[in-house]
């Protein structure tokens, strides 16, 4: 059950919205995540319309029709409301909805992609009023960056166990304890390279089960099934399962279930998954790229691997999960990193200033 406050906006006067936070995705993806930790904060403060497609804990969205015509007039005490965007359709809608129909609205883009946007994206970025980036590394890729504020994780939402024993028994997967990796099963996700680190591992890990939490689409089934292959060669199938997708309202319970997250991405603009294991008190390992480096707290939290490093990654989640109080250790700590550097209330305080600093200029 989601806190009342955090649909304060549903009963105030609609014409009095001052942000509109887009989502056109049908498909609950790591930007959807990260946008509803973000939207669950600002209804605190703002009057504010999800536009778009429904996100977990936040107001029911609205269409783009009655978006634009609220968006008319400005909000009381504003010059103009302010559209929060984070997708190429969405930039598209928010430019059409200032620049044809001429409605006071100022464009607002998050962006997380460390690497060059092709051509369209690129043009649609260069007409956003202020964009944010996630990292560092991505505001060397886009235009107009006012901050960067990294990604947050909503730490009421993810939390510790009271015990991990029983969390992870009650998941049902068997087993005494659990490491999983979460995501599209692809080559870009590195499925493989966890699947390959888990090969090396578990022989020397009794009782340990690995999960691959996600889905294949149509064009990754193959690699899918190659993958199911090789774990049954190597007599794991019992061991190394594929639960599929986690609905998003029990992810948190998954997490407090584990004792390690293990992402091996070939390439991640961001990276949500280790923060909301963090967040509830699991360590992670991870391949070198989003912005798990800062994360790890120079080692505090999770260890950090080159690319492609598969033998490393199950060296390194032996360490961790033989050595009881190593893994106390990191698991206190990741929940500290979490909850003061990486949480969803600093993200939005970060993209608040942003807000402020365009109301500002009027």
């Amino acid at each position: 059950m989601w806190p009342a406050c955090w649909f304060r906006n549903l009963s105030l006067g609609a014409e009095l919205a001052d942000l509109f936070v887009t989502n056109f995705n049908r498909n609950f993806t790591g930007v959807s995540a990260t946008a509803a930790n973000v939207v669950r904060q600002q209804v605190k403060s703002h009057d504010l319309h999800l536009v778009g497609r429904p996100l977990p804990g936040c107001p029911e969205p609205i269409t783009l029709k009655d978006a634009r015509r609220m968006s008319r007039a400005a909000p009381e005490g504003k010059p103009f409301a302010i559209w929060h965007v984070r997708r190429n359709t969405e930039m598209r809608a928010a430019i059409w909805s200032r620049d044809v129909l001429k409605l006071p609205i100022r464009i607002v883009f998050t962006s997380a992609a460390q690497r060059l946007h092709s051509a369209i994206p690129r043009w649609l970025i260069s007409r956003m009023d202020a964009v944010i980036a996630t990292t560092e590394t991505a505001a060397g890729f886009v235009p107009n960056v006012r901050a960067v504020v990294p990604h947050g994780v909503d730490t009421a939402m993810f939390t510790p166990a009271p015990d991990r024993a029983a969390a992870w028994a009650a998941l049902g997967h068997g087993g005494s304890l659990g490491i999983a990796t979460i995501g599209r099963i692809r080559p870009e996700k590195g499925t493989d390279l966890f699947v390959e680190a888990m090969l090396h591992l578990l022989p020397d890990l009794p009782g340990a089960k690995a999960l691959i939490i996600g889905r294949a689409t149509r064009e990754h089934r193959g690699f899918l099934k190659g993958l199911q292959d090789r774990i049954a060669a190597a007599g794991l199938s019992d061991r190394i399962l594929f639960p599929g997708e986690v609905p998003q309202d029990q992810l948190p319970a998954l997490m407090r279930g584990l004792s390690l997250v293990m992402q091996l991405p070939r390439y991640e603009g961001f990276g949500m998954v280790p923060l909301e294991g963090m967040a509830s008190g699991v360590p992670f390992v991870s391949s070198d790229t989003g912005y798990y480096r800062a994360f790890s707290a120079q080692g505090r939290a999770g260890a950090v691997l080159a690319l492609e490093d598969a033998p490393g990654a199950a060296k390194s989640a032996l360490a961790i999960l033989g050595d009881t109080e190593r893994h106390a250790a990191l698991s206190a700590a990741a929940r500290d990193v979490a909850c003061h550097s990486f949480s969803a209330a600093s993200e939005a305080a970060g993209i608040e200033a942003v807000y402020q600093e365009l109301w500002g200029r009027g």
